[in-house]
């Protein structure tokens, strides 16, 4: 948490280099926090945290009443603080807190504890605060958001939508205020969101190192002169600091005094509409953002730069239809709209707030900031708008993602010859696309774990029905009631019970057993050779992969991919939490050569040893998608069955998706399922509505005898 007794001084945020945009939206705001947030998009060693970390420092100081552990302001107390009524309390002035939620931390770190203990035997409500009540009034930040366990991310969505957080424990309730400007970095390389999660975020940036040597270097050095003296170094940049300071301070002044126009309004309108996003938020969103511009450039009045910069940062991430869309914006089609619904009204925009009559100015433009417009700050302001240094200005308008040209399935004249080039595999084909994927029949772990929280197969979970109770080991989950009256009752004559109350002792106390699902490391191994490479074929596996894939998102699962041709197996995607990667790499996916089913099946035995070491509570699925024949090494049947075998002795449990075509079938999938000691399923019967479509018939069937 930031407070002002820090003893090393934040990394300045005008000394941030580059990244204009992250810059940008931080800024935003701080001038009106009702924006929302931001999300911070990157790759890894990007500077992403330091740049969040040292907003705070920018943000101007509150007041509370003094010995209120929930930061209630003075002028307006929250009516049901736990502290409360405040009375005539005094009042204390403390810089904007930024508190740092831990991708690992407990609910109960986050909503805050209750003691239990005393709320049943004395009835006194004994709460201590969690992060959650830090926040309020201030910054929430969550690094790797996107790792965040589920049940933290539910407790977050809460919050977020009603401003405030509820603790319930056995029919104790706990209220208190919990608005916060929440601000979450994450590597998409790790996976992404969840959508109703994404959503939260006002806007969101990309960001990456830059490629410019000048650049880098002026990164590195001044990093280096941070490390050696941090607090010579942020006082040479004190005034920087405290110049954007005063114009954060402007331009949250100037805001209720920004007027949206309907000609602007209209265009936030007609631009949400025609990029199709969800709901009502991301119009709300945009029309704060571009009201949040305007005050930042010193004026009164939005106009259509502003529009076009809010859509930039509010809608990329709210146009993801499936975690395999990359985010992004048609600016070409973001132009189109705008020129379309803002010329017949640009006329009737007055020029409110603007002393200057001529609206292209001396400067070129109506905030003398040039074609840039909304994102470009006034270069003629007074004291109180003193520009800030050159790498601390805000954006120009910087090239942003293409838009995605829609991938044109290749004919059988444009794919590559049967031969391979000069040091790839013999027969080697080129990557063929997948066919449209679809909704699997859930494939699960036999047993009962304790892993992870998710989606896929039974397990003890700290959420879900409840089967039982036990002795709490270290901190008290969740209570069972029933457990904990009937383990004190017997001791009560013994404890000199006399009231009405329950005398009840730490070691009366259980926590209840809850079974739940959990998410599993699906392993996906893929037979890429020839016998596979018809395109047909390849395309309808490729598809089923995909929707695999797809399942494996919505269960909150790791993910793995081992192809196997040729000579050999490779490690495609190591196990992570990406399937944007796994889809990447299975659209990349050549074909050809003989088949080393043997190898495949000893490089997943590798990888999930390994895995096993790194999290052992997290239980795997073996996914084998073969038509079942072995063809590559000595004696490849029987490697390949020795290999199954051993899979098999170390309980894994396995899915071989039959893939084998034609008239004539072999059954040799059915074989190494047996072999594996797991389940063989068809392309077929993969699909749930094919196994809906089973049910219904074999009952039709019942009835009808």
């Amino acid at each position: 948490m930031t407070t002002a007794h820090n003893t090393t001084p934040q990394y300045p945020f005008t000394a941030v280099v580059g990244m204009a945009d992250l810059r940008l939206a931080l800024l935003l705001n701080a001038v009106s926090p009702a924006v929302g947030g931001v999300l911070v998009r990157g790759e890894k060693g990007t500077a992403k945290s330091t740049a969040v970390r040292a907003l705070s420092a920018l943000m101007p100081a509150v007041d509370v009443i003094s010995g209120c552990r929930f930061a209630c302001a003075p002028a307006a107390p929250d009516p049901g603080c736990p502290d409360g009524p405040h009375g005539t309390g005094g009042v204390e002035e403390r810089p904007t807190r930024m508190v740092e939620l831990p991708v690992g931390a407990s609910e109960d770190r986050l909503v805050g504890a209750l003691d239990i203990e005393r709320a049943l035997s004395e009835g006194v409500k004994a709460f201590e605060p969690g992060l959650l009540a830090d926040a309020h009034r201030g910054i929430l930040y969550v690094d790797e958001v996107n790792l965040l366990h589920d049940h933290l991310v539910d407790l977050l969505l809460d919050a977020a939508a009603m401003g405030a957080s509820y603790v319930e424990r056995e029919g104790v309730s706990v209220r208190h205020a919990a608005r916060f400007l929440l601000v979450g970095t994450m590597n998409p390389e790790e996976g992404e969101l969840r959508p109703q999660l994404l959503d939260r975020f006002g806007l969101t940036v990309e960001v990456a190192a830059s490629r410019e040597p000048d650049e880098r270097v002026t990164v590195v050095r001044r990093r280096l002169a941070y490390d050696a003296d941090p607090a010579g170094f942020a006082a040479d940049w004190a005034a920087e600091e405290d110049a954007l300071r005063g114009r954060i301070a402007a331009a949250r002044e100037l805001l209720p005094r920004v007027t949206l126009g309907d000609a602007a309004l209209r265009q936030i309108a007609a631009t949400c509409a025609a990029f199709e996003v969800d709901g009502m938020r991301a119009d709300i969103v945009m029309a704060r953002t571009a009201t949040a511009l305007a005050a930042w450039a010193g004026r009164t009045d939005v106009l259509e730069e502003d529009v076009r910069q809010a859509a930039l940062l509010a809608l990329p991430h709210r146009r993801r239809r499936n975690p395999f869309d990359a985010p992004g914006l048609d600016e070409d089609k973001l132009d189109r709209t705008l020129e379309e619904f803002g010329a017949d009204e640009s006329a009737d925009e007055g020029t409110d707030g603007d002393d200057d009559p001529d609206p292209d100015g001396p400067d070129g433009g109506p905030d003398g900031g040039g074609p840039e417009g909304g994102g470009r700050p006034p270069q003629d302001g007074g004291p109180e708008e003193a520009p800030l240094p050159p790498e601390a200005e805000l954006p120009h308008q910087q090239e942003r993602e293409a838009p995605q040209t829609p991938q044109t399935p290749q004919t059988p004249e444009q794919a590559e010859p049967e031969s391979a080039p000069q040091g790839g595999a013999a027969g080697e084909k080129a990557a063929v696309g997948a066919t449209e994927p679809f909704r699997t029949r859930r494939l699960d772990v036999p047993g009962l774990g304790e892993g992870a929280d998710g989606r896929r197969s039974r397990a003890r979970t700290a959420h879900g029905r409840t089967t039982g109770a036990r002795r709490p080991h270290g901190a008290l989950g969740k209570l069972h009631l029933a457990a904990t009256v009937q383990a004190a009752a017997p001791h009560q004559r013994a404890r000199g019970r006399s009231g009405r109350g329950l005398v009840v002792r730490r070691d009366d106390l259980r926590e209840a057993v809850r079974e739940g699902r959990e998410g599993n490391l699906v392993l996906f191994v893929v037979d890429a050779s020839g016998s596979m490479a018809a395109r047909k074929r390849m395309s309808a596996v490729k598809g089923a992969v995909l929707s695999l894939l797809l399942d494996a998102y919505q269960r909150r699962d790791k993910i793995g991919l081992i192809t196997f041709r040729g000579t050999g197996a490779e490690l495609a995607l190591p196990p992570t939490s990406s399937v944007e990667a796994g889809a990447a790499r299975l659209e990349q996916l050549p074909t050809g050569g003989r088949t080393p089913l043997s190898e495949g099946l000893l490089k997943a035995h590798e990888v999930l040893r390994v895995e096993r070491m790194r999290d052992a509570s997290r239980r795997p699925l073996l996914v084998v998608v073969t038509d079942g024949r072995a063809t590559g090494g000595p004696e490849p049947v029987v490697r390949s069955a020795r290999a199954a075998r051993l899979l098999a002795g170390e309980g894994t449990a396995s899915v071989v998706v039959d893939c084998e075509a034609g008239p004539v079938r072999l059954g040799l999938a059915g074989e190494l399922a047996r072999e594996l000691q797991g389940t063989a399923i068809t392309l077929d019967e993969l699909r749930a509505d094919s196994v809906s479509a089973l049910v219904r018939t074999v009952q039709g069937n019942r009835k009808a005898a």
